[in-house]
């Protein structure tokens, strides 16, 4: 999936801390790199989780996201909090070429710059075959930074709560302590792995660095 041509355009300036619900995904922007997934709205009752979700499933080849465009403060909320559920992984692959470039879930974070081509993206990936806390350069982007927060077939329909702090992920990763994020994305894809996948995600917040404080 040739992510590297991802294009943003901001949307909001808002620096609040804020959580970002299932809805909010689903009336964000659609980008399209293969064939659409398809994505719904699961209520409480559905995702036995207590809360609404988004349902990915993807089949056919299938490569798109749900992209909420939105600035916020790294500085004031440099944790992101979300949960998600992921119902399967892919068989054998390598997702460090572009043959396994596939993720039955994934969220990713954009430090968008100008040109374009400087932008920096985060992917919090549910890794097929990487071990969890691997971290390795998109087979596409190197610009787009991929990190394990889960791992194979360990906890596989299970709903979990998941924080990163992201500006020391930036730092880390990039190289770079941006002042600010520009979007947020969901994504489901399988057009390089030619295989099928469900998963759900629930809320997203932005936390401060001590949210438990």
């Amino acid at each position: 999936m040739r992510i590297c041509f991802f294009i943003l355009a901001v949307l909001s300036s808002s620096a609040s801390p804020a959580q970002l619900e299932p809805e909010d995904f689903l009336g964000g922007t659609v980008r399209e790199f293969a064939q659409r997934t398809e994505y719904r709205l699961a209520g409480p009752d559905e995702t036995e989780a207590g809360h609404a979700a988004v349902y990915a499933r993807c089949r056919d080849a299938s490569a798109s996201a749900l992209v909420v465009e939105r600035k916020t403060s790294l500085e004031q909320t440099p944790i992101l909090e979300w949960r998600w559920r992921g119902d399967s992984i892919y068989r054998n692959i390598d997702e460090t070429e572009k043959s396994g470039d596939d993720y039955p879930a994934r969220i990713y974070v954009v430090a968008e710059r100008w040109p374009r081509f400087r932008s920096r993206v985060i992917n919090y990936v549910w890794s097929s075959s990487q071990p969890e806390g691997g971290t390795w350069a998109n087979a596409f982007a190197s610009q787009f930074q991929m990190v394990a927060v889960r791992s194979g077939e360990a906890n596989v329909g299970q709903w979990i709560t998941e924080r990163r702090d992201v500006l020391a992920d930036f730092r880390r990763l990039h190289g770079i302590a941006p002042d600010t994020v520009d979007a947020l994305a969901i994504m489901t894809d399988c057009d390089n792995a030619g295989q099928q996948a469900t998963a759900w995600y629930g809320p997203v917040r932005w936390l401060p660095d001590d949210p438990d404080g």
